[in-house]
C-alpha cells in the first residue's frame, strides 16, 4: 500500500496547528508528513521530516498533497507547476472549512479585519453566545476543531491569500473597505479582488453577505453567490453613533458599524451592542495610544501597511500632528496619502525605511515640511522635536508606516513593539 506523502508549506503558528490536526485525523495518521519552510531555524518537532532554507520549494512535485498556510500565495510559480503535474494543492483554511461543525462568520477587506472580528466577538460574548475568534488575532482555526460544537459560532478573518483557492464560503460574510494592497504578491488589482470575491461566491440561499454600500470594490465582491445581499451604510448607522466609540478614527467607526450590523442580524439587542462598543478600546498596533508626554500624544499604528490606512490615520485627528511613515515597498501608489495630507491636521512628516524616497516623490506637491530619518529611533526623536514646536494645546505623533515592515523588522508587530519601546524610554 502506497504511503501518502503530505507537505505543510509554512511552519508558523498555522503550520504547527496543521501538523497537530493531521496527526489527529484518521485519514492522514499513516501519511508521511514533511514541513517546508524558508526559515532554517523553524521549530521542527523531533522525528518530523523537513526541508528548510532557500531550496524548500524545489521538490514540490514529489508530494501527493500540499497544505499551504495563509501567508503563502496560491499563485506562486513553483506551487502552480506542482499542481499542473498532478499534485493536490490545498490549504489550512480549506481543511478547516471542510471539517468545521458550526457556522462561520467570515470577514474580509483590505484593512480592519482584526478590529471588526474582535469587536464582533466581544459583542456576541456579551450576548451570551458560544463564539470563537480565529485568524491573525485569535487561535489558528484548525486548532479549534477539537472543541467546536454545532451550536457554536466561529469568527474568521479571511485574507486574499486564504480565499484565492477556497471553494466554500462562510454562512455569514462581511466585506469591509477594499482598496489596492498586496500588489507585490498579486499580479494586479483584478486578481486581488477576484480572490476576495470567494467570500461570497459559494454562498447558498439562506446565507448572508454584508458590504459597504459606499465602497465600489466591497459592492463588487458581495454581488457573487446566492446569499442575501445586505448593504451597510456607515453614514446612516442604525445601532451605534460616533459618540459610542472609544477608538479614534472614522475608519474604526465604519468597522464598528459593520460589526454591530452583523451582530444585530444574529439577534443581539441594541443595548448589548452599544455596551460592547463603548467598552472596546481597539487592538494593539492600530492607532494605539502609547504615551502622553506633556501635551503630545504618541500613537502606534504599525498595522498600517498601505497608503490608504496611513491616510485614514491622518484623517483621524483634529489636533496638529506629525506623521512617521515608510517601510518596505509593496508596489503601491501613495497618491491617497498625499490627498489625505492636504486636508488633514498633519503639519510635519518624517520618512524612514526602504521606500522613503518613493513616498517623498508622491508628497512633492503637498505643502508640508518633510524630513528623512535613518532609523525608527531617529524618526521618533525627529517627530517629537517637530511636535514640541506646535503652538496648540495638544498635538500628536502618529506612527502609521503605510508600508510593509520586512525591510527592518520581523513583522508589523515587531515594528510596533520597537516604536513603543522608543517612546517609553
Amino acid at each position: 500500500m502506497k504511503i501518502m506523502r503530505i507537505a505543510i508549506l509554512g511552519f508558523g503558528s498555522e503550520g504547527q496547528a496543521m501538523l497537530r490536526a493531521l496527526k489527529r485525523d484518521p485519514a492522514y495518521r499513516s501519511a508521511e508528513i514533511t514541513i517546508l519552510d524558508r526559515n532554517k531555524k523553524a521549530p521542527i518537532p523531533k522525528g518530523v521530516r523537513a526541508i528548510l532554507g532557500p531550496g524548500y520549494l524545489d521538490k514540490l512535485s514529489s508530494f501527493d498533497i500540499i497544505f499551504r498556510t495563509p501567508g503563502f500565495p496560491y499563485m506562486n510559480a513553483k506551487l502552480q507547476a506542482a499542481r499542473r503535474k498532478g499534485v493536490e494543492v490545498s490549504s489550512v483554511t480549506r481543511y478547516f472549512f471542510e471539517r468545521v461543525p458550526c457556522p462561520i462568520i467570515g470577514v474580509t477587506g483590505t484593512k480592519g479585519k482584526g478590529t471588526t472580528t474582535t469587536l464582533l466577538c466581544e459583542i456576541l460574548k456579551r450576548a451570551g453566545r458560544g463564539v470563537y475568534l480565529a485568524g491573525n488575532i485569535g487561535l489558528p482555526a484548525v486548532a479549534l476543531l477539537p472543541r467546536l460544537r454545532k451550536n457554536d459560532l466561529v469568527i474568521l478573518e479571511l485574507s486574499s491569500f486564504q480565499l484565492q483557492d477556497l471553494d466554500r464560503s462562510p454562512r455569514v460574510a462581511g466585506v469591509l473597505d477594499i482598496f489596492p494592497d498586496h500588489q507585490d504578491a498579486h499580479r494586479d488589482m483584478k486578481e486581488y479582488v477576484e480572490a476576495k470575491s470567494r467570500v461570497a461566491k459559494n454562498q447558498k440561499p439562506g446565507d448572508r453577505v454584508f458590504f459597504f454600500a459606499d465602497n465600489g470594490w466591497s459592492r463588487w465582491v458581495a454581488k457573487f453567490g446566492k446569499g442575501k445581499k445586505i448593504a451597510v451604510e456607515p453614514a446612516k448607522p442604525s445601532f451605534i453613533s460616533p459618540s459610542d466609540m472609544a477608538m479614534p478614527g472614522a475608519h474604526n467607526f465604519r468597522n464598528a458599524v459593520m460589526a454591530s450590523t452583523i451582530a444585530a442580524s444574529l439577534g443581539v439587542s441594541r443595548e448589548t451592542i452599544r455596551a460592547a462598543v463603548r467598552a472596546f478600546r481597539g487592538l494593539e498596533h492600530r492607532l494605539e495610544l502609547v504615551r502622553e508626554v506633556g501635551r503630545i500624544r504618541f500613537y502606534n499604528d504599525s498595522a498600517s501597511t498601505n497608503p490608504d490606512t496611513a491616510a485614514a490615520a491622518c484623517r483621524s485627528f483634529e489636533d496638529p500632528a506629525v506623521l512617521i511613515a515608510g517601510g518596505k515597498d509593496k508596489n503601491l501608489d501613495y497618491a491617497p496619502l498625499a490627498e489625505a495630507l492636504k486636508s488633514s491636521a498633519v503639519e510635519h512628516v518624517v520618512l524612514f525605511g526602504e521606500n522613503r524616497e518613493k513616498i517623498r516623490r508622491a508628497l512633492a506637491f503637498v505643502p508640508i515640511p518633510l524630513e528623512f530619518a535613518a532609523s525608527l529611533e531617529e524618526a521618533a526623536e525627529s517627530a517629537y522635536r517637530a511636535a514640541r514646536l506646535f503652538s496648540s494645546q495638544r498635538s500628536a505623533v502618529i506612527f502609521s508606516p503605510g508600508a510593509a515592515s520586512f525591510d527592518m523588522f520581523k513583522n508589523y508587530k515587531d515594528r510596533g513593539e520597537r516604536f513603543k519601546k522608543v517612546v517609553m524610554r
